[in-house]
């Protein structure tokens, strides 16, 4: 599928030089160990978002996309303690714009943000089947 660049909600080398800064801040290795792990992928339709969250169920997790942001909040209470961890993705873009959904299974919470489908336009809380 050829997409003209005007049709694009990003910018490639915008965008490849984000994915590059992101990888290599070491804000990004300490917050993998601090609070859970998350990979970013690429594919010809989609962004994906991957985080660990091994300790947690579907329930317990929330995803929220703001303008530019995606926020993934994993909170559980127990008896003892109540846990809540959380990771902010700064986007080089705004995501709001665009179609986002999310899937939780073994553990991996996956979320979809296409680069071709439109989405709401407005900040939103992703549900999880």
């Amino acid at each position: 599928m050829n997409r003209k660049k005007d049709e694009q909600c990003y910018d490639l080398e915008q965008m490849e030089k984000w994915l590059e800064n992101y990888f290599l801040d070491p804000l990004t290795s300490y917050c993998d160990m601090t609070q859970f792990r998350i990979d970013l992928y690429e594919t010809e339709k989609d962004w994906i978002v991957e985080a660990v969250l091994d300790d947690f169920k579907a329930a317990e997790l929330s995803v929220k996309v703001e303008d530019m942001k995606l926020i993934i909040t994993a909170r559980k209470q127990t008896l003892s303690s109540n846990i809540k961890k959380i990771r902010t993705i700064d986007f080089p873009f705004p995501i709001k714009n665009q179609k986002v959904c999310a899937f939780f299974q073994n553990g991996i919470l996956e979320i979809f943000i296409s680069k071709i489908e439109k989405g709401g336009g407005n900040d939103r809380f992703i549900k999880l089947p």
